[in-house]
Order: C-alpha cells, then sequence, then structure tokens
C-alpha cells in the first residue's frame, strides 16, 4: 500500500471514528479486533507529567508513564515499579515516619531496554524542585515539605522528609522521567519548559508507547514488550481528539469509541437505552466548584470578591437543586465540601442553602446596592463578574443558568469559555486562570486522591516573580490559621487525628466561601460490552490495562 493511500485510509478511520460518518463501527472492529479506541473531549496540554494537572493529560499518562505504584479499583496501592509498597513492618518506613524507603524491581525497564533505577527517580526529584523548570506545581520536591530524595544503589529509594509526611503514597513519584534521555536536555538548554519530550515522549515505561501523535486529531498507542507488568493483550489504544461531548457520544453509538469517559449524566442515560455499552459510576475525590479570584495588584479579582459577605451571597443565591434536576437528571448531588466522597468529609455540614432573601441582605448589608438597572454597585464600581470555565457543554449550560439565578440577586456576569486544551494551562503555558484572568471559575476538582491532601490554598503555592509563578494556589487565598492546619495534617500519621484536623479545615474553606460547591462529580464511564476485564480506578483509572482484553 502506497504511503499516500495509507493517508487516506488513516483519515478515513479518523474521520469514522470522530463523526461516524464513513465506516461503520463494525467494519473498524472487524478489520481491527484487538484495538481500543476511546474519544477525548480534551486534548492533553502536556505529556510530561510536570506540567499539566489535566485530568485528560492523566488518563492518557497511565498508558504510557508510571511510576513506583498505581492505585486499584478498590483504591489500595499496587506496585508498579516498586517490588513492593512500603511499610513499617518490611522496614520501608522509618519508625519516626520520615524515611521512606523504596525497593525497586530488578527487571523494570525503559522502553528502548534502558533499566529503569533508582537515578532516573533522584533525577525526577531534580526536575521538579530545579527553578530552571517551571511546573505547575513542585510537590513534595517544594521547599516548604522539603523531600530529599537519594539513590544508595540502583535498586533502592530513599526519601528524607524533615517531618513525618502522611500523605506520601499518593504524592510520591506518580510517574517518572528517564534520566537518560532527559538529563541531556536539562544539561543543554538549562530547562525541560520546551523539551520536545514533553509532547512526544519517546521513550517511556509503560504499558504502551506512543506511535503516533496528530495534534488536534488522534493519539496512536501500541503495547510495550519491555513494560514490566507484562505484555498488554490489546495491540493498541486509539485516542481521538472530538470537539465535545456530542461528538463523544455519537462516537459510542456508532461502535466508534469503547470507552466512553467523563459523561454527562443526560448523555449515560441516553447510551444506557441505544448503546451495547454497561454505564458504571467511579469515585475519583472530584466535585464541581467555584474559585474566586482573591489577587489583588496586577490580574486582581472583582474588588467584591475580597469580602466573604459578598462570597457567601454569591453562594446563597445558587439554586442547586434546580442545577442537579435540569442540567444532572439527579444522577448527582449537592457537593457539600472540597473533601465529599473521602472519609476526610466533615458529616457536620450541610449542603448549601439557597436563599436569595439572605443573599440580598448580605449584599445590601456590605454596601452593594441595586442600581436603575437591577445591578447592584458600589463607589461606582458594578458588581459584574468575569465568570469563566471551559468549553464543556455542561458548564456552558450551567453557566447559562447561574447567571440568571445571580441576576435575579443584582449579580451580573460576563462569561468567559477558554479553550479546554488552555483553561487549565500553567503560568509558564499562558493559562488564563494560572494567570488570573477570572472573577470567578468553574471546574471540578479533587483533593491528592485518594489522600486529602491538597495544596489549593497554601500561601506558599501563590505564584511570583520569585518563584516563576509556579504554585497551585491561583486563587491567591491568603489564610495563616488554614495554613497553620494544612501543615499540621501533613505531619498527622494517626488516622483519626487527621480526619479531625481536616474537619476543621473544612469547616473554614466553608465559612469564608475559598471555594464554592456546586455538585458531586463522580466519574460516569461507559464500558463496550466487547471490551472485557475493564476495571476503573477513580485514583489511577487504567491501572490494570495490560489485561483489558477486545473481542
Amino acid at each position: 500500500m502506497s504511503r499516500t493511500l495509507q493517508r487516506l485510509v488513516r483519515t478515513l478511520l479518523l474521520f469514522s471514528l470522530i463523526g461516524a460518518i464513513a465506516l461503520s463501527g463494525f467494519a473498524v472492529q472487524a478489520q481491527r479486533p484487538n484495538v481500543v479506541t476511546m474519544a477525548f473531549t480534551q486534548e492533553p496540554d502536556s505529556l510530561n507529567p510536570m506540567y499539566t494537572t489535566q485530568y485528560f493529560a492523566g488518563l492518557a499518562r497511565s498508558l504510557y508513564l508510571k511510576g513506583a505504584w498505581d492505585f486499584d479499583d478498590n483504591l489500595n496501592p499496587v506496585p508498579v515499579l516498586a517490588a513492593e509498597i512500603p511499610s513499617v513492618e518490611n522496614g520501608g518506613i522509618s519508625a519516626d515516619g520520615r524515611v521512606i524507603t523504596i525497593r525497586l524491581r530488578p527487571d523494570a525497564k525503559w522502553s528502548d531496554g534502558t533499566p529503569v533505577t533508582s537515578d532516573d527517580f533522584v533525577f525526577t526529584a531534580e526536575m521538579y524542585a530545579s527553578e530552571k523548570n517551571s511546573p505547575l506545581g513542585r510537590g513534595v520536591f517544594s521547599k516548604s515539605i522539603g523531600a530529599v530524595v537519594t539513590a544508595p544503589d540502583p535498586q533502592t529509594v530513599v526519601v528524607t522528609f524533615p517531618e513525618p509526611y502522611a500523605p506520601w503514597a499518593a504524592n510520591l513519584f506518580g510517574a517518572i522521567l528517564p534520566a537518560h534521555v532527559l538529563r541531556p536536555v536539562f544539561e543543554r538548554d538549562g530547562t525541560l519548559d520546551r523539551a520536545a519530550w514533553n509532547t512526544n515522549p519517546t521513550v517511556v515505561n509503560g504499558p504502551f508507547l506512543l506511535k503516533e501523535y496528530a495534534r488536534g486529531q488522534f493519539l496512536l498507542f501500541e503495547r510495550n514488550p519491555n513494560y514490566v507488568g507484562g505484555v498488554p493483550k490489546v495491540e493498541q489504544i486509539l485516542i481521538t481528539i472530538v470537539p465535545d461531548e456530542a461528538a463523544q457520544v455519537a462516537a459510542i453509538k456508532a461502535g466508534n469509541s469503547d470507552l466512553g469517559i467523563f459523561l454527562a449524566p443526560a448523555d449515560a442515560l441516553d447510551l444506557q437505552g441505544s448503546a451495547p455499552v454497561e454505564i458504571i459510576t467511579v469515585t475519583s475525590g472530584y466535585n464541581e466548584g467555584w474559585f474566586f479570584n482573591l489577587r489583588t495588584g496586577e490580574n486582581a479579582g472583582h474588588p467584591a470578591l475580597q469580602d466573604v459577605r459578598v462570597r457567601r451571597a454569591i453562594s446563597l443565591a445558587i439554586d442547586r437543586p434546580e442545577l442537579i434536576e435540569g442540567l444532572l437528571n439527579n444522577l448527582q448531588g449537592p457537593a457539600v465540601s472540597f473533601w465529599d466522597g473521602t472519609p476526610y468529609q466533615d458529616p457536620t455540614l450541610q449542603p448549601p442553602e439557597y436563599n436569595p432573601e439572605k443573599a440580598a441582605a448580605l449584599l445590601d448589608e456590605a454596601g452593594w446596592t441595586l442600581g436603575p438597572d437591577g445591578i447592584r454597585a458600589k463607589d461606582g464600581v458594578q458588581l459584574k463578574l468575569r465568570y469563566a470555565t471551559n468549553m464543556r457543554s455542561l458548564r456552558r449550560d450551567a453557566q447559562q443558568v447561574i447567571q440568571q439565578q445571580l441576576l435575579r440577586v443584582g449579580i451580573a456576569t460576563e462569561l468567559i469559555n477558554y479553550e479546554n486544551r488552555q483553561f487549565l494551562a500553567s503560568y509558564e503555558n499562558e493559562g488564563p486562570i494560572a494567570r488570573g484572568l477570572f472573577d470567578v471559575a468553574q471546574w471540578a476538582i479533587s483533593p491528592q486522591f485518594p489522600d486529602p491532601n491538597t495544596s489549593r490554598f497554601l500561601i506558599s503555592e501563590i505564584g511570583t516573580a520569585e518563584n516563576n509563578y509556579v504554585g497551585a494556589n491561583w486563587s491567591h487565598v491568603r489564610d495563616e490559621e488554614l495554613d497553620a492546619l494544612f501543615a499540621k495534617q501533613r505531619t498527622t500519621v494517626d488516622f483519626n487525628e487527621r480526619v479531625a484536623i481536616f474537619h476543621q479545615i473544612s469547616r473554614i474553606v466553608t465559612e469564608q466561601v475559598y471555594w464554592m460547591p456546586l455538585w458531586q462529580d463522580r466519574d460516569i464511564w461507559s464500558i463496550h460490552k466487547r471490551l472485557s476485564n475493564v476495571r476503573i480506578s477513580g485514583a489511577t483509572a487504567f491501572w490494570n490495562v495490560v489485561d483489558w482484553e477486545a473481542r
């Protein structure tokens, strides 16, 4: 077959997967029975884990890049590159809880046959910590946490914390970088920020290799014969990039997408009655909500948001039952806190109240009075908020409903929809939320699931010129009491004591409305009935991809 014809066939296949307009799903699957297909409504914004927190980037990464361990569908850690999960009993956790020792599998290899060694772990830690790089966050390798990684021998990694660090299992080495590939790049360029590997990871250690990537169109993976966990039963995985949820649903119905990912509730109901799929829900710690821009100075948020009474009024003005019934078909419940769906949720907290009269009274008290046009103002400034989210249709629908709800109490909104790929990009990559180009921003967020720890509210995670604008606190929350509690929980290894601290944290975040909950966001998936052994984890979704089978 000529290259021109190969391109034509590939193009026809792509169009069939995206729009189901040329080839039937049956024909595609009959020709390629051992290929699993899925459609992403957001293109990964980076293929280097240092530079992304995007959900879809994380899904793709679990195919090609692994770390010390994954979490199974019961949220238990399972070894991958590690020979065993560190514990006190096996000597992996020191008596004082400060030192974690990871023993590696001696048979682990990179896809080019180079052994995976402790040097790769040390290099990964160095890259996150280096101020010459601009990752979205430095994690445990930040100055505030101060983990130090050493390699006493090629198969042993030792991580030493200044004090006990309770969230280590969810935060240590979820993925590692190939030192033999990227160290020369760092030494030559002085940074990894612009490394070609970030968009074309040619050497990997996961169950699949990236064979071809057409930006904006598809990613094609083929199985890695050198994967330490065994050769996958599926030969290839094809991810197509589709413009929206409607295109994903069309592909599923046509049999051209085996997995439905992050489905809207209405779409799940539709598919359940019209396609040969199983619908499952998975707890992943995500909850839909709002972050407020509390910056002052450059890219400041609306001045009204500095007043907690205004933030409380906004929450009171939103009718969540209307959203949940009208947009979610009652398949999700109202979110209560940042930690819904975890043992750390405070059971004394209730779903936010809907009370527009109380909202109006709070706004009056704060000095934001109704003008003749029905919009509140104070000192000549109108209460009009830049309400930002991405292009997901469910969120755009929510914007329309919430805009009308807020208008009833005199709050105007300018609706802004950023491209999916750009929405949560880093400051370095001109991410609009990281740069403060919003007043309120809506997306689904989770802690460092399955651990409750998060860096979203820490003062040390505020990006500044001094730290190259690296940090996860894009809202610029500054609360010393909250910071102290987060520091305390990180060093508290007793489970019940740590739960009690998170109850205190939850109450502060709720009372101060640093984050405003909307609805719980359990992941909804569809799985084509031609697939078997697919077990989705809420932490590392594709943890058992080597066992998937397609018939």
